[in-house]
């Protein structure tokens, strides 16, 4: 689901994809400076936070936008084009935001949850300790190791200091555990998803979602409930995107129940929203999603295209100063040295 879709002909390009292609991060081949991105225009981008700004100033809207009833304390938007999309901006504190941006590198990959890793190096424990303890992952492919982390039908691994590594030559394999935090793609929370069968695999052994992320995701997702219905969390996908990563469009449409809403959240660095219509032919609206802003999908805006085509880890766009600020101990340097470069995405869903 990373990354963009196949590159295609201008002829063959849907409109969805052109916005995609528009917002994507190219660097500037003829700039002096290294990598410097190319400018994108982006005029046309919702910004919901300048529009909540204006809205608590003097009660203003911009056409098509509305502020339904709620009982949250703060606004949330609704686009009268987009039946059932709901934006809630600065919905969670800047100590949540740093509460479930630890959760997020440190718990939710922990198996029996299942990662992008899992193919290859099988279940990994530990990988954000490792790789702050700079660890280095080996596949002894002459023994193997007697505890190892993971396995595949070639090897076994497990995680040891980086003189270990060096000491083994070409016998084996390695890679570093900073390297492999870097890769991190994706992670799955309560029932299991199959990624290349498309379905909820409620066979595979899983953790619970934990109480406190349930209850955040039961109180966002009310305004989307039907009245004197609760949602009910039974799985999340955590999604993790570094520079130049992308989550190309697509629909998330394995649940029984589309009129539950799918609550979305975002931490770290700002992004680029798409949403679209109920065909990539429709061209589609892009928002700014910042740090500690929450979006719902319920109805008929969950059979509408969506993706991410970029996130901003430059200093001056990422927007993250606030969380800088709470991660000021000792002890934070890691998580923050990599949420700067980074977007964390939790999407909590009610399956059944």
């Amino acid at each position: 689901m990373y990354g963009s879709e196949q590159a295609a002909d201008d002829t063959e390009r849907t409109a969805f994809r052109s916005a995609e292609k528009k917002y994507k991060l190219y660097y500037d081949l003829h700039s002096k400076k290294k990598k410097q991105p190319k400018k994108v225009d982006l005029s046309e981008v919702i910004d919901f936070k300048s529009i909540l700004e204006t809205f608590d100033r003097n009660g203003e809207l911009p056409p098509g936008v509305i502020v339904p009833p709620c009982d949250l304390g703060r606004p949330l938007f609704c686009l009268e084009s987009r039946p059932g999309f709901y934006f809630i901006p600065g919905a969670l504190s800047i100590e949540e935001q740093c509460q479930w941006i630890r959760e997020s590198l440190t718990s939710f990959p922990q198996p029996p949850n299942r990662t992008n890793h899992n193919a290859i190096y099988g279940p990994i424990r530990s990988l954000f300790n490792e790789a702050k303890e700079q660890k280095v992952l080996v596949a002894d492919l002459d023994t193997g190791f007697n505890s190892c982390i993971g396995s595949t039908d070639a090897c076994k691994w497990q995680f040891c200091d980086e003189s270990v590594a060096s000491s083994k030559g070409k016998s084996c394999k390695s890679i570093s555990a900073s390297v492999l935090l870097r890769k991190l793609r994706w992670s799955t929370l309560g029932l299991q998803f199959d990624w290349s069968k498309r379905n909820y695999d409620v066979s595979l052994p899983h953790n619970k979602i934990p109480d406190a992320l349930c209850e955040l995701a039961k109180r966002m997702a009310a305004p989307a409930m039907p009245v004197e219905d609760e949602f009910k969390p039974e799985a999340a996908i955590v999604n993790y995107f570094g520079i130049g990563d992308s989550l190309g469009g697509h629909l998330d449409d394995m649940e029984a129940d589309w009129s539950k809403p799918i609550v979305s959240m975002s931490l770290g660095c700002k992004a680029i929203f798409l949403l679209g219509g109920k065909s990539r032919e429709d061209p589609p609206l892009g928002m700014f999603l910042r740090s500690g802003d929450v979006v719902l999908m319920a109805g008929e805006a969950r059979e509408c295209f969506h993706g991410v085509p970029r996130i901003f880890a430059d200093k001056d766009n990422a927007e993250i100063t606030p969380i800088e600020l709470q991660f000021s101990h000792e002890d934070d340097v890691c998580f923050l040295e990599y949420i700067r470069t980074s977007r964390i995405n939790i999407n909590i869903r009610q399956v059944f």
